[in-house]
């Protein structure tokens, strides 16, 4: 098993509470992802998450190939953290916390991402030329989309 990890901080010029209805709204989610991804959410969805909640996406994480991906929401901590894990999709595990905690300058977002592609041999070649990258390429997109949509103030 070759489970990865990515961890993310960033810290965001808002109050928690405009943080949390920002990251736990579902369908906020295809605004921060690459357009390259042609993300798609495919279920109706509510206004936040909530434990149990499943989500049918499509996406395109490689090579322009498109796949279902389901993830279920497994934990919600309001204004503090939620976790969603992929119960169907291009991964093995994909394991992804969402924490949010006051800081001087707004708050601290940080992300924690435990995922493995699995596949063997296979899996761990396709992850060393592309897929590590490209999950290390989404959250970078992630970080300078965020900048943009809540500049910090002059």
């Amino acid at each position: 098993m070759a489970v990865k990890l990515l961890k993310s901080e960033q810290v965001l010029p808002i109050t928690i509470e405009e943080a949390w209805d920002f990251f736990s709204s579902p369908m906020n989610l295809n605004e921060i992802t690459p357009e390259d991804m042609k993300f798609k959410v495919l279920s109706e969805v509510p206004q936040r998450v909530y434990p149990g909640l499943i989500i049918l996406y499509k996406i395109s994480p490689f090579a322009g190939i498109r796949m279902g991906w389901m993830t279920e929401i497994t934990q919600v901590q309001p204004m503090r953290y939620f976790v969603d894990e992929q119960r169907s999709g291009p991964y093995r595990i994909w394991h992804h916390e969402h924490h949010f905690e006051p800081h001087p300058e707004g708050v601290l977002m940080t992300d924690i991402l435990h995922y493995d592609i699995g596949k063997g041999i296979f899996g761990g070649i396709a992850g060393a030329l592309f897929v590590h990258k490209k999950v290390k390429g989404i959250f970078d997109y992630r970080f300078k989309k965020l900048e943009a949509l809540f500049p910090r103030k002059a």
